[in-house]
């Protein structure tokens, strides 16, 4: 049986790519330093799925079970990492914890600034096939008729389903460094709290940051989604088309260097949810990695909303994202071997060539 078993559970948009980048590309070096990732990247994704019954996500009803049974299998350290396991139910949250004993459960939650956060949620949604503009998001948010944001996408909420599953001293609250410190300051935060020695892992495998867009090439996105409507209604099949031939392939590859964020009107706003969400955590019994301070925003930039963009901005993106996607398809196509012929098959089509040209001189008379 596990001796120890850290469930990173999120929150999505906190630097969580990176961090699993690292501990994917280190499976091997971890596992000798007694420290196992148990099964794959996919595993623990269908994990997630399966101990929040996702019905949009295909996969099977054993899959917590079997990641479960790799740690039980382990006498060392295990970390499962999915940010999509922080918007678990409490049943569903009790459970996966129930489950592992009676291994030491520890909850891992990260949290970032809001100013930061709300753009990157709503781009995220994009990402997953909304629709809605930004706008349509961030007013639901601030009229309090989106109460999933809070449910699924904060550490405050996390830690009240998770971390009050397990002691105190189990539970543990990493800060997302603010712009200019050094980039693997999370992950030297995240290491720390799973006693990962420095020197195990390479940094250099971390496969670089989730990409964000710029706000012409999300709003195209957006307008996509809209227009294919039920046409990718799961997660793998969307992923296996259009993140990867429009998002990856094209819109990832551009200078997306027009920024947007929450707009200067709601920066009050903003600010005043962070001195409460800092509150909140400072007064909530746990193990804090960094320092609460980091999600009070720093002289926000006052950069518009997507939904100022305007119209030719939209239209000159979209028709360069059609000639990448061209760019693409024909660098598909040159991957693509030729279909190799045998020798009887070119006789033949030639035989057939010389009939077509006799039956043609025939008809005409020539």
């Amino acid at each position: 049986m596990a001796r120890r078993v850290f469930l990173h559970i999120g929150a999505p948009k906190t630097g969580s790519t990176y961090v699993q980048n690292v501990l994917w590309g280190n499976v091997a070096a971890l596992k000798a330093a007694g420290i196992l990732l148990p099964g794959k990247f996919s595993a623990h994704d269908e994990a997630m799925a399966d101990l929040r019954e996702l019905p949009w996500h295909a996969t099977p009803r054993w899959s917590w079970d079997r990641v479960v049974e790799k740690a039980a299998a382990w006498p060392g350290d295990v970390v499962i990492t999915n940010e999509g396991l922080g918007a678990a139910t409490p049943a569903q949250a009790a459970r996966g914890v129930r489950s592992l004993a009676p291994a030491e459960v520890h909850v891992i939650v990260a949290a970032r600034d809001l100013w930061r956060t709300f753009p990157s949620m709503w781009q995220q949604s994009i990402r997953a096939r909304g629709v809605w503009t930004f706008e349509d998001f961030i007013g639901a948010v601030e009229r309090g008729s989106f109460e999933d944001f809070w449910e699924h996408h904060t550490a405050n909420r996390m830690l009240r389903r998770w971390g009050d599953l397990v002691p105190a001293e189990q539970r543990h609250l990493i800060t997302v460094p603010g712009p200019g410190q050094p980039r693997d300051t999370l992950w030297r935060r995240f290491a720390g709290v799973i006693g990962i020695p420095d020197g195990v892992c390479d940094l250099a495998v971390d496969g670089g940051a989730n990409v964000s867009l710029g706000a012409a090439e999300v709003e195209v996105l957006r307008r996509v989604n809209r227009a294919l409507g039920e046409r990718y209604p799961h997660r793998a099949p969307y992923q296996r088309v259009v993140q990867r031939h429009l998002v990856d392939a094209v819109l990832r590859q551009r200078t997306n260097d027009l920024r947007f964020g929450v707009g200067p009107e709601r920066a009050g706003w903003v600010l005043d949810l962070a001195e409460q969400q800092i509150k909140e955590l400072d007064e909530y019994p746990c193990d804090v990695v960094g320092d609460l301070a980091e999600l009070r925003p720093v002289d926000p930039e006052q950069q518009p909303a997507p939904d100022q963009l305007r119209p030719d901005q939209v239209l000159e993106t979209a028709i360069e994202t059609i000639i990448g996607m061209i760019s693409h398809a024909e660098q598909l196509d040159l991957m693509v071997p030729e279909p190799r012929v045998s020798p009887l098959e070119r006789l033949r089509k030639k035989a057939a060539r010389k009939v077509r040209r006799l039956k043609s001189v025939v008809r005409t008379g020539s």
